[in-house]
Order: structure tokens, then sequence, then C-alpha cells
């Protein structure tokens, strides 16, 4: 076998690169280039009718070519021209497509792998992937069921249906229908959310989960979006209670068996005869594959299904819930589901129960997207085209812009296209740019627990684009550029290349702004200027920065009055309080590093963020409790210095820097509940 330079190796791969860029080009030009076909020849027979027009001495207009129909051929030309270079560009192991149209299966489709290392490839009749939140849609179909049969009321207090209390701190109950929209108004809870597959996995129970990890109410019930994986679980808690079933054996029974889906599971593991027919899962397809995830809140995101079983039930809820002639659902049902509950604002997607909007191109769309750690998927509905498509991906991928969200956009623009409105900024747009600068916060957050110094950081900085455009925090288009807003209409803007995507600004109930996104499930909430990211992040690097330089210059100095034969001249008290100023400063500065680098590890590693963690974060906030108690020695080291004849005005003022480093730290620490007690997060 011939052995290959690294030069020539690397050569070789960009020519099979090459070569398969050519071929996904070729095929995603074949309905192109047939399209193009169609549209000379209804030219020449547009020219002809001129001709007999002139003839006889009247004026037709060319009739506007139809879009290309959703087709078994159609479907497979425009998807394998599209799946294929994702997955190449991402490094995506694998992914699988389906889509139905008047009750049923029009294409389904498996691209890549699902056992890389293997080459055992997609198949969209059994291979399971794991669908994240679109579990949530089954647990509210469930929920619906009950509502039908009078078991479950949409606006009673959940409390009626539970055997542990949920608490009402703003005085006023928490209902179904407030669950269903994500309006319950819980603050983000991640502890215990999602953990990998062992040999001895402590698999929590619902109820276990629900009464462990309870999340604070944030909002009054009923006002504001904030999606909560926590609400779900509850819901699916309450369907297990009412119905006397397990959550498992129930939405077998009741859902999975009329619809006919055979491969499809909530149970974690898997039963036996479907674990071999589960995906991998991948970060990149490069980095190898990763182990079983294990949802500790089975009906926010436990289910693993098939591209085709997942059609059952698309189906179903396009034809009035009945597919194959088994009913799941009336068709009074159905419609309460599809109706609009609650949206942010008017003007933009709104929640349906359970469902929320995703409407595009004139079409309103219904739907769930969701998510794991490896597996990212889409289930759509276009209900006034009675079509439905359903996307996932076994790998995160390397992409800036996820790849299911470019897909569906290029899916509507060819099958149903339409042409927006031109954007048309109005004058005031410059001044309510400056109006609403600031910084946002999402209303999906931890607030009250040690992780607010995360929600924190994650702030947007809306502020002044280019042209008199407006920045919502460097978001980015599927093209991977910035987005930029036009104010249409007062405070209402649009993106200048997409006017579909639109945000509308309200004063909420505090008299700051609110931004409505057209995601319906979270809002962004204007935060006063001490609570800005960049405001938080200028403390925490003065802070840091003034404990690492001195510890460093520590030895530092030392070595350069060794080096001088120098001494210092400083007296027992000066000398104790000037090591314990820096004792403090590396106490501190200890703790802010375990703690930011465990909160970065942990917001791409969820699996570590479990209660069996407790004791690490217990041991960072006895460092952080040291830290703060030594402000004392700081302040002490403080006046000691200023009180010293003689002393260098330049060290007085290092001890300066020293304890106002203290004192933003402490105040850090405080403000973002970095010391909490509670370990609940």
């Amino acid at each position: 076998m011939k052995t290959l330079s690294p030069v020539q190796r690397d050569f070789e791969s960009q020519k099979r690169r090459a070569r398969l860029f050519i071929v996904f080009v070729a095929l995603a030009m074949i309905p192109i280039l047939v399209h193009a076909a169609a549209q000379r020849n209804a030219a020449r027979k547009q020219a002809a009718a001129k001709s007999a027009a002139a003839a006889t001495g009247t004026v037709t207009l060319p009739p506007a070519l139809p879009p290309p129909q959703l087709t078994e051929e159609d479907l497979t030309a425009f998807f394998d021209g599209l799946v294929p270079l994702q997955i190449e560009r991402d490094d995506i192991a694998g992914a699988v497509i389906a889509v139905v149209k008047d009750g049923k299966v029009i294409f389904a489709k498996g691209y890549g792998y699902s056992d890389l290392k293997d080459k055992k490839p997609v198949s969209a009749e059994d291979t399971l992937f794991r669908v994240g939140s679109i579990s949530k849609l089954f647990t509210w179909t469930a929920v619906m069921q009950l509502v039908q049969q009078g078991k479950i009321n949409l606006d009673e207090d959940v409390n009626r249906y539970l055997d542990f209390d949920v608490p009402e701190p703003f005085g006023k109950p928490i209902t179904m229908r407030d669950l269903m929209t994500h309006t319950p108004g819980f603050e983000e809870t991640i502890q215990d959310l999602i953990q990998l597959e062992g040999p001895n996995p402590n698999i929590l129970t619902t109820r276990q989960f629900l009464v462990m990890h309870p999340p604070k109410e944030i909002f009054p019930p009923g006002t504001t979006g904030a999606y909560s994986n926590y609400g779900a679980n509850l819901a699916g808690y309450i369907v297990q209670r009412v119905s006397g079933e397990a959550f498992d054996d129930y939405v077998e029974r009741h859902i999975f068996a009329p619809l006919g889906m055979t491969h499809a599971s909530f149970r974690q593991p898997l039963p036996a005869n479907l674990a071999p027919l589960m995906s991998d899962g991948y970060q990149v397809a490069s980095g190898g594959a990763k182990p079983f995830e294990i949802v500790n809140t089975p009906p926010a995101g436990a289910l693993a299904v098939s591209a085709m079983d997942i059609t059952h039930f698309m189906i179903a809820h396009l034809q009035d819930g009945t597919y194959n002639g088994a009913s799941i659902l009336s068709p009074d049902t159905v419609k309460l589901m599809h109706t609009r509950q609650y949206a942010p604002d008017p003007q933009v997607n709104g929640f349906c129960l359970g469902f929320y909007e995703d409407s595009r191109n004139g079409h309103r769309i219904i739907g769930h997207g969701g998510d794991t750690l490896y597996f990212h998927s889409d289930l759509k509905l276009i209900l006034d085209a009675d079509t439905g498509i359903f996307v996932s991906y076994n790998s995160a991928g390397r992409g800036d812009v996820e790849p299911r969200g470019p897909l569906f956009e290029k899916f509507m623009d060819r099958y149903f296209p339409y042409t927006p409105p031109a954007v048309k900024p109005i004058p005031s747009s410059e001044s309510d740019v400056r109006a609403v600068s600031g910084a946002y916060i999402p209303s999906r957050r931890s607030q009250t627990n040690i992780f607010y110094l995360f929600s924190l950081l994650g702030e947007a900085n809306v502020g002044p684009g280019k042209d008199a455009s407006l920045d919502l925090g460097g978001a980015k288009g599927i093209n991977g550029q910035p987005i930029e807003y036009v104010e249409t209409a007062p405070m209402v803007w649009e993106s200048r290349s997409d006017p579909q995507n639109k945000i509308v600004f309200k004063r909420g109930a505090d008299g700051r702004h609110e931004i409505a996104l057209e995601f319906p499930a979270e809002v962004l909430q204007q935060v006063p200027g001490y609570e800005s990211k960049n405001f938080i992040t200028f403390c925490i690097i003065f802070s840091l920065g003034i404990f690492a330089l001195t510890l460093i210059l520590w030895p530092v100095a030392a070595l350069v009055r060794r080096h001088y034969g120098r001494k210092v001249e400083a007296g027992d008290r000066e000398r104790r309080a000037r090591a314990w100023a820096r004792v403090v400063c590396a106490l501190n500065l200890l703790f802010w590093c375990l703690f930011l680098g465990t909160i970065v590890y942990g917001s791409s590693h969820l699996s570590v963020l479990s209660h069996r963690a407790n004791p690490w974060f217990r041991a960072i906030q006895i460092i952080g409790w040291l830290g703060a108690f030594g402000t004392l020695l700081a302040i002490w080291n403080f006046f000691v210095s200023i009180g010293t004849a003689g002393r260098w005005w330049l060290a007085k003022l290092h001890d300066t820097l020293i304890l106002l480093a203290c004192l933003v730290s402490l105040w850090l620490i405080w403000f973002a509940h970095m010391l909490h007690f509670s370990l609940n997060y």
C-alpha cells in the first residue's frame, strides 16, 4: 500500500471533498434545471400568445409559474442536494427527515450514519432518535385526552391534582393552561436535568425530581413566557396521578398503540427490543459516539422515536385527531389545542396548548423543537396546507448556525414561496434606537439560585447597528451575518433581510422595556445598568485582575529586592497585614476560578450538574466564605497602610485597590447568590 505524506493526504482529502461537492451540487441542480426548462417552455408559449394578441389587438399577462410540487421525486432531489452538504460541512454523523401531506407520508429518508464506527446507515423506518422537547407534544396530547374526558380542568389550580404543594407567592394559583403555555412563572432549573448512562445510573422518578428541585416563581402565573421543563414534568406527573397509570404506560396505551407507533418509547434505558435500534449521539461526528442520555424529566424530553413513527403522530394532529381510523383526540379538542392561548404581543407568534406558532410565508405553522446534549430536532405542522415536516440530527456539529433552521426555511421557500412586503423604515427609528438601547436578560433564567451569574452573563446588549438599524445582541441570520432590525412601525422592528423575523418593544410591569420575540416561550427584559452584562463583566475582570496581579507581583518584588540587596522596612504589624491581604487575594481568586470554571464546563456538559456535584459546589462555597470574611483583613490592611508614615504612595494605592477588589467581589458574590445555602439550581 502506498504511503502518502501529510501534504498529499490533505490534498487527496481536498479532492475527495471537491468531488463530493460537485456530486451534491449536481443533485441539487436537477430540480433547478427541470424548473428552468419549464420556464423556457412557458416563455415560448408566452411569446406565441403575445404574437396572437398583437394580431387581435388584445394584451394578456403571462401566467405565474407554479411552485415545485410536494412529490417524493422533488423532495428527494431537494433534500439530497442539501442534507449531505450539511452533514459534511458541520461534522454531523447522521440525520433523518419525514414529510406528510393530506394524511399520507410522501417522503421519509435517513442520511449519514446512526453508528459511524460500524457504518450503520440511518433508517427512517426503524432508527430511533432522541427528540428532546418534542416529547412535550405527547405529554400535552395526553393532558388533552384527560381534559376531553373531564378529568382535568385547564383553569383549575394544579395543586388539586398533586400530592405535594406548589406554592403561590403571588397569591394566584398555577393552572394547567399556564403549564401548557409556559407561563407558570418558574425560574430555570437545570440540576439533574440530564445524566449520561453508566454502569449504575441513578435515575430519579418523576415525583422525586419534582420534590427535589422545585423552582421559585419569579413571575405571576399567566403573565410572562418563561420556558419550563419543570412545568412539563409537572404536567406529566398530573397525567400519571389522574389516570392512575404510570406515565410510560399511559402514553404507550393511549397514544402509541392507537397510532401504531411500535418504534417509540419514553422508557430509560430503552426496552431490549428497541435498544439496538437507537442511534448514537455525537457532539461532532469526528469526536466519536457519546453515551445514552438519561433525561430526568421524561415527560419533558425523554422520547426516542423513529421518523416513520412520528409521522403517525403528525398525521393525527393534521387529521382532526385521527390516524388510520384510530382516534386519539376529538376534532373539537384538536382545534382547541391548536388555538392560540398566549402571546407576548399580538404582532408576534404565540403559544397554543403545548404547540407554539412558527408561522412563515403566509402560512400558519405550529410545532415544537427539541434538543438533548447531542440530538437536535424540529417538528412543524403547516395547518392550512395539511402538511408536516420532521427533521432530526444526531450531532450538534460545528456550524455557527444550526442546520435545521435553514433547512426548514429553504423547504418553505421552495414549496410555499412568498414575497414579503418591502421593509420601509419610519422617520423616528434613530431616536427609538437610542430609547430602547441597553442590556436585556431572558425571562427564562435562574434568578434566586447560585446560577444567577450565568443568567447575567447571558444578557443581550441592544444598541445601534448600521444605517439606523438595531443590533439585538449580535444575533445572526442563517448566513452567519448580524441581523439588522429596521423599525417599520412604532416600536416594531423587522429584519432587513427577512421581514418575517420581527421583534416588538413594549413596557413591562416594572416600566422598563421588554422585547417580544417570534419565539413566544420567552421575552427579553431590560435591566438597570448595575445588572448589565458589561458592568458585571467589568467588575469580575477588575477584581480578578487585582487579585492576580497582587499574587504575581508579590514574589516578583521579593526577587527584585533580593537582587538589589534591599529589605522591606516595615514593622511586624505592617508585615502581618500585608501577608494576610495577599492570602485573602489568593482565596478570592481561587473561589472565582473554580466557580466560573465549573459554570463554563457545566454549560456544555449538563450531565455534571447533578446533586452528586453538591459536595464540589459546597467546597467552592467554603473557599468563597473564607474570602468574604477575609474582606475584614483587607480593610485592616488598608488602614494600617495609610496610617504608616513614610510608606510609598504606590504601595498605599495598591492596598487601596486590594480593598476595592475585595469589596467589589463581595458585592458580586452577594448579588449573584453564589454563596446561597440552597444548592437547588
